[in-house]
């Protein structure tokens, strides 16, 4: 006689061992007929998933978040079906649920093209149609291994063999004549995947990720849960593609890549003008926080890496290079690095905390098809930062981090930012009692400003927690950037000490902390929040004087001295085109002030004043929109 608990605090008892979808039908026909899985004490399930004994059982429906989960991996398994049903002989591999969407990997001789998709998307709508139930059957491994064996499955038996140990069983999901290997959950039919999904590009993938495998064929599709969230979906995608930074970056002559150098960027004169602007920012935020700015050698003896640990672990990200014998590593972060100059003398606890920072240019071998832009690259600048303090500055020193941290994405016009505490991992160095310590420190940082968290459990650094800070753009998309690590390991191996207020040698405690982290992967972020129209105080040319004729050129110089002497990123345009088409191009361009000068405003002393925006602010004297300027600079306005 189970006792099901429910979300609301309720209980019902029950006469025998049930479903998951016969507790929903108790509760109510309605929610019988909405249930798309269940949490049974938490764990994911099916509908058909027998419950007895008394536990705690929660029901989800569409309404829930997990949900768009379940429908996206019922549309990879519905996706696959239609691929073999319409393309017979083709092997699937693997296909998960991602963000937004699913994919499966195929492998085929025939290159799937554009009219495929449309083909494959047409008969994932029949498959729907037919509402074939999902159910799971559970193998014995010797019967999966021969059954997918003899239906030309390769990769299933690889799949099978190497991540099923011998003697277990094997979960299986079939709908209609199709099955496939699967943990699972799945909705209770494919007719509740509904009209919400669409199929959108085709790309190369490596079995396994390696490129000594063979290619496969990679499906990506999205899946939503009805076809107004679909719609939305799309538009944003649309917007996405105006907003692309790669796009802006050329328009307004701003960055460019190439095949020389794959994942660098060659910056010029206006991004790198946005570039040194929040560099300087975060310069003058440091210094008010007590940060001490070093630099450190780009190329370091592979032994130093080797000692920190980060040789044994990242091994093929690190690039390398060879002279007199020796082996170094181009620098791919900067923390070995800070603890050689926090070794450089003898630090006693008066020298705590001891906050280094450093503009540090890293180097990562990234996959090649991973670079992207300036999202992903190969080299990039971090706004780096490690704190050197004793286990009882912990807390203070987070608290001003945090405090920090806030306030720059507020400067920067992100109001909305999503907070998260990564606990202990299985795989970790230190005593349980110094990571509850450190996990209790964290949390009590956190709830002491007010600040709003999720738990991600087992997500920490292996040698400590960590507090990880996300925006959210203009777009809903969610960027990692800010983090903020406890670190009781590398001080050690690398030998920090100092001398305790007892005279005792101790091991300082290590904070990695970085609030914009890739400087590159920031402004790309900031180029496509904004649309390339950033806030006066970023805009690389802050306004453009403009003359109507040949005789306002004289003036037009004057103003442009006067403006670029109060310290503005000013630009003249003096080609003999029509005012119009003047102010067309710059207003394209984004320039936040278009400077209009004719007759009138040269015998005036004035410029007249047009946002990018199109708003006609009139005439001003330029003493007064240099106030104004200089106002709008000062609060960052956005």
């Amino acid at each position: 006689m189970p006792v099901i608990s429910l979300p609301d605090g309720s209980q019902r008892t029950f006469d025998a061992p049930l479903t998951v979808h016969d507790i929903a039908a108790d509760i109510g026909p309605g929610l019988a007929k909405a249930a798309m899985a269940g949490r049974v004490n938490g764990r994911f399930v099916d509908t058909s998933y027998l419950v007895d004994e008394d536990c705690e059982v929660a029901i989800v429906t569409s309404r829930d978040e997990e949900a768009l989960e379940l429908l996206r991996h019922d549309a990879a398994h519905v996706m696959a079906q239609a691929v073999q049903e319409l393309y017979p002989g083709t092997q699937v591999t693997i296909g998960p649920a991602i963000t937004d969407g699913f994919y499966y990997d195929f492998a085929r001789e025939d290159a799937f093209t554009p009219d495929d998709l449309k083909k494959i998307e047409q008969r994932m709508h029949e498959i729907v149609k037919r509402n074939l139930p999902l159910q799971r059957e559970v193998w014995d491994r010797d019967k999966a291994m021969k059954t997918f064996e003899s239906i030309g499955e390769k990769y299933k038996v690889e799949i099978i063999r190497e991540y099923i140990p011998e003697g277990e069983e094997v979960s299986i999901y079939r709908q209609g004549d199709w099955f496939d290997v699967c943990r699972g959950p799945h909705l209770p039919s494919t007719g509740m995947l509904g009209k919400g999904f669409k199929l959108m590009k085709v790309a190369g993938a490596y079995w396994r990720g390696d490129s000594n495998n063979e290619m496969l064929q990679r499906i990506y599709g999205t899946a939503w849960r009805d076809k107004k969230e679909l719609k939305a979906y799309l538009h944003r995608l649309e917007e996405a593609e105006k907003r692309d930074h790669r796009k802006i970056g050329k328009v307004q002559d701003l960055f460019h890549t190439q095949e020389e150098a794959p994942g660098m960027a060659f910056w010029h004169d206006k991004g790198w003008q946005i570039y040194l602007t929040i560099q300087q920012y975060i310069r003058d935020k440091l210094k008010d926080h007590g940060y001490q700015e070093v630099h450190t050698p780009q190329v370091i003896d592979r032994s130093l890496w080797e000692k920190s640990g980060h040789w044994d672990k990242f091994r093929d990200d690190i690039f390398v290079t060879e002279t007199d014998d020796r082996v170094y590593a181009i620098k791919p972060m900067n923390c070995p690095a800070h603890i050689q100059i926090y070794n450089h003398g003898l630090k006693s606890y008066r020298d705590l905390p001891l906050r280094l920072a450093e503009f540090g240019s890293c180097h990562r071998n990234e996959p090649s098809g991973t670079l992207h832009g300036l999202m992903r690259v190969r080299n990039f600048v971090q706004d780096d930062a490690h704190i050197f303090c004793s286990e009882d500055q912990i807390l203070s020193e987070i608290q001003d981090f945090n405090s920090l941290l806030l306030e720059v994405y507020k400067d920067f016009g992100f109001d909305e930012v999503l907070i998260k505490l990564s606990t202990r991992p299985e795989k970790r160095v230190g005593s349980d009692e110094v990571w509850d310590k450190s996990e209790k420190a964290l949390e009590d940082v956190l709830n002491q400003q007010g600040l709003d968290w999720e738990l991600q459990p087992g997500e920490g650094a292996f040698y400590g927690p960590k507090i990880e800070f996300s925006l959210r753009d203009c777009l809903g998309r969610i960027w990692q950037l800010g983090t903020i690590q406890l670190d009781f390991s590398m001080p050690e191996r690398l030998g920090a000490t100092y001398i305790a207020e007892d005279n005792s040698k101790k091991v300082p405690v290590m904070l990695h902390r970085a609030i914009l982290g890739s400087l590159e992967r920031f402004i790309g972020i900031l180029i496509e929040h904004y649309a390339g129209a950033l806030p006066l105080w970023l805009a690389p040319v802050q306004a453009v004087l403009l003359n109507i004729t040949d005789r306002q050129a004289d003036y037009l110089q004057d103003c442009l001295k006067s403006l670029r002497n109060n310290g503005f990123r000013v630009d003249s345009d003096l080609r003999n085109e029509k005012i119009g088409f003047k102010i067309r191009e710059h207003t394209l361009m984004r320039v936040p002030y278009l400077l209009v000068i004719g007759d009138r405003e040269m015998e005036e002393g004035a410029v007249a004043v047009r946002t990018r925006t199109g708003e006609d602010l009139g005439a001003m004297s330029l003493d007064d929109f240099i106030d104004r300027m200089r106002g709008e600079v000062k609060q960052r306005v956005n």
